[in-house]
């Protein structure tokens, strides 16, 4: 998706369409042939050996415009040789639908009609039904051909998004079990659905049609971004106090390990100094582990008070295996240096038991970073919501909540997941998804939000604004994470960050 960050809400996308249709510059119908073509691109672009020989396929098509889509891939799939069957769950309903089903020549079945002695071993799939228009849960009779078609073991394509997908929170509406799709086709910008929860679970490959909306982007109001690299990443040339100097509050002894990993981050990503501040007992310990990272003894709040006297600290990280006890005497005293500040971990659930001692103390240059059980602790409410079965759309999403918890903190928040969302007070919102193609499993091991945070720490001693600083550093920790594969535990991530860096030209 390259070049093309926004990510559309289903009523954006809809207010996209209109605004250009009502320009009198391109019409409807001209607008689902341009779709429909683009589908038929992308099948021929992700299984080329159908461009040599043609294939099967069944289609299945809606009464709405999705479905329209449906009968124009099987027009122009059916004069490339391609045997189709469609087979719809209702005449069209609309008007551009109706002119392109009249332009089908074929047979249209019933859904009900459809079964095994369809799908053949190398039959496709073509799901046209509802798309993003779906606010309630697929119809069995709907999901019964996907479900059989995946049984066939024969490659599913959804037009636009899955069906039964909720194309604004990535959530099955009902609760359905539908079968992941081998290739979304979507149109002009990917849609929240397509990353958000089950939807970047069940999506595939994700492909993005131009069809020639681009000139009324700029009218859209607020779409999320796509996380990705910023040209900020090369380091200038310049003295390493040019580059800032993070400063990592650590535990006790034999509980280090957690803050090394988000040192050793904070200096691989570019913070010109890194200093490990521990109780005087874990010095040793620490010593014997770091050598570019520096370190200091903070016993305690006063001793951390001291340190921060030093103005050459410009943002600070606090919670890995920091200790529940010594987050509490802490914390405050990080927020009130009104330095750029992480939280993370023990940082937050120290808070747990009253949030809003906590949300009184924030200001607008802390981080909070939390992964699902940390967000419950400090948001229940919200978390209550995107986890609840969602019988209807469009649903509360994890983008939703991220936004209203960072307006309620007043702060960025990011909460942690293959689906990695981060919002600003003001609803400015990011998101690094590590799904589909871009999939990042191997980050389910033990240290590997310890190294996120370090990571997003050194950004911001490198003076990268809370949002710019967590949004690139949740999109390099995943290209670490893949860029190292299998095998890989959370030592590893920081000695990738180079080769990540170098890819870039950085």
């Amino acid at each position: 998706m390259a070049g093309r960050r926004e990510i559309l809400t289903t009523r954006q996308m809809r207010a996209l369409e209109g605004t250009a249709i009502n320009s009198a510059s391109v019409t409807g119908a001209a607008l689902m042939e341009r779709a429909g073509a683009g589908v038929v691109t992308e099948v021929l672009t992700f299984w080329p050996e159908y461009a040599q020989q043609p294939g099967r396929a069944v289609i299945l098509c809606g009464p709405g415009n999705n479905g329209g889509d449906g009968y124009v891939i099987a027009r122009q799939l059916a004069s490339c040789g391609w045997q189709i069957r469609l087979a719809a769950l209702a005449p069209p309903v609309t008007p551009d639908a109706r002119a392109a089903a009249a332009g089908w020549i074929g047979t249209v079945a019933a859904l009900d009609d459809i079964g095994p002695e369809d799908f053949p071993p190398g039959t496709l799939c073509i799901d046209a039904l509802f798309g993003t228009g779906l606010t309630r849960p697929l119809p069995d009779e709907c999901a019964a051909p996907l479900r059989l078609a995946a049984a066939c073991g024969c490659p599913i394509v959804a037009v636009d998004i899955l069906s039964g997908l909720c194309a604004d929170s990535g959530r099955v509406l009902g609760g359905l079990d539908l079968p992941a799709v081998a290739l979304t086709v979507s149109f002009q910008r990917a849609r929240l659905g397509h990353l958000l929860a089950q939807g970047g679970e069940l999506s595939g490959a994700l492909r993005l049609v131009d069809i020639g909306l681009d000139s009324w982007m700029k009218g859209v109001d607020g779409p999320a971004l796509l996380a990705g690299p910023q040209p900020a990443l090369a380091k200038r040339a310049g003295h390493k106090y040019d580059h800032g100097h993070a400063l990592i509050l650590g535990g006790g002894s034999g509980q280090g390990g957690a803050a090394r990993l988000t040192a050793r981050a904070a200096l691989r990503v570019g913070a010109g100094l890194v200093t490990l501040a521990c109780p005087p007992d874990a010095l040793a310990e620490n010593a014997a582990r770091l050598d570019a990272v520096m370190l200091r003894p903070v016993p305690d709040r006063a001793g951390l008070e001291r340190l921060l006297e030093d103005r050459r600290f410009n943002a600070l990280a606090l919670g890995p295996a920091l200790g529940l006890q010594r987050a509490r005497d802490l914390v405050p005293v990080a927020l009130a240096s009104q330095r750029a500040v992480l939280l993370d971990a023990d940082a937050l659930t120290a808070f747990a038991d009253a949030p809003g001692t906590l949300f009184s103390a924030l200001h607008p240059g802390v981080v909070l970073t939390p992964h699902g059980g940390e967000f419950a602790r400090l948001f229940p409410d919200l978390a209550r919501q995107f986890v609840a079965p969602a019988p209807t759309g469009p649903a509360f999403s994890r983008l939703d909540a991220v936004r209203q918890a960072a307006a309620r903190a007043g702060c960025t928040v990011l909460l942690k997941g293959p689906d990695t969302v981060i919002a600003t007070p003001g609803g400015e919102a990011r998101i690094a998804a590590a799904v589909g193609e871009a999939a990042a499993p191997w980050l389910a091991t033990a240290g590997s939000g310890d190294v996120l945070s370090g990571i997003i720490a050194g950004l911001l001693a490198r003076g990268f604004p809370p949002l710019d600083a967590a949004a690139t550093g949740a999109w390099l920790h995943a290209e670490a994470a893949r860029d190292f594969g299998p095998g890989l535990i959370a030592e590893d991530l920081p000695g990738r960050l180079p080769s990540v860096l170098r890819m870039l030209g950085c």
